[in-house]
C-alpha cells in the first residue's frame, strides 16, 4: 500500500497560494456586493445564477463587469450569462453533497469547500462523499467549528495544473 505525506494546511500554503488570495482580496466593492448576492442565491436556490437576475442597484454592464472581475480572480466561474460555481458552491452535482439546514442539498466544488460551508453559514451541515482511496461512503456531520465525531477523516489535496481544476477532490 502506498504511503502519502500528511501535512497541515499551514504547510501547504506557499507563495503561489498567498499571491492568489492577495488577488482575490483585491476585488472591488461592487464585485464584493455581487459575490455576496451570488452566494446568497446559491444557498437559497442552488444555482446556476443568471447574471440578469442579479438586482444590485447598478446597470447590467456594471454587474457584468463586477462578475467578470470575480471570474478573473477565480472566485466564480461563468458561462453563457450564468454563474455556474461560486466557491464553495457548484450548480451541478459533484462528488461532494452538502445537506444544509432545512433539508436543502447543495453541491460543493471540492472537499475543502464542502467542509467550509458550515463555518461560512454559521450552521450545521452534513457532508456526503466517497473516500478518495477506497471509495467507501463518507458521511460527516459538520458544525461551524468543524467536523464532529470523526478523527479518522482527512482531505486529499493536490496541486491544480490549471486554475479551473479541483485542488482537493477527495475525503
Amino acid at each position: 500500500m502506498a504511503s502519502f505525506p500528511v501535512r497541515s494546511a499551514r504547510e501547504l500554503m506557499d507563495d503561489d497560494f498567498h499571491a492568489r488570495w492577495t488577488q482575490r482580496e483585491s476585488v472591488g466593492p461592487i464585485a464584493r456586493v455581487a459575490l455576496a448576492a451570488i452566494l446568497d442565491r446559491f444557498v437559497a436556490d442552488g444555482g446556476p445564477v443568471a447574471l440578469d437576475s442579479l438586482a444590485l442597484g447598478h446597470d447590467r454592464g456594471t454587474v457584468e463587469a463586477a462578475v467578470a472581475e470575480l471570474d478573473a480572480a477565480d472566485l466564480v466561474a461563468t458561462r453563457d450569462g450564468r454563474v455556474l460555481l461560486a466557491y464553495p458552491f457548484a450548480s451541478a452535482p459533484t462528488g461532494f453533497a452538502v445537506d444544509l439546514p432545512g433539508g436543502r442539498e447543495r453541491h460543493a466544488c471540492c472537499a475543502i469547500d464542502a467542509l467550509g460551508i458550515a463555518p461560512m453559514l454559521g450552521a450545521p451541515t452534513r457532508v456526503r462523499a466517497r473516500c478518495h482511496h477506497c471509495a467507501d461512503a463518507v458521511d460527516l456531520a459538520v458544525e461551524p467549528t468543524g467536523p464532529i465525531g470523526r478523527s479518522d477523516v482527512m482531505a486529499w489535496v493536490g496541486r491544480r495544473d490549471t486554475l479551473r481544476q479541483k485542488a482537493c477532490d477527495g475525503l
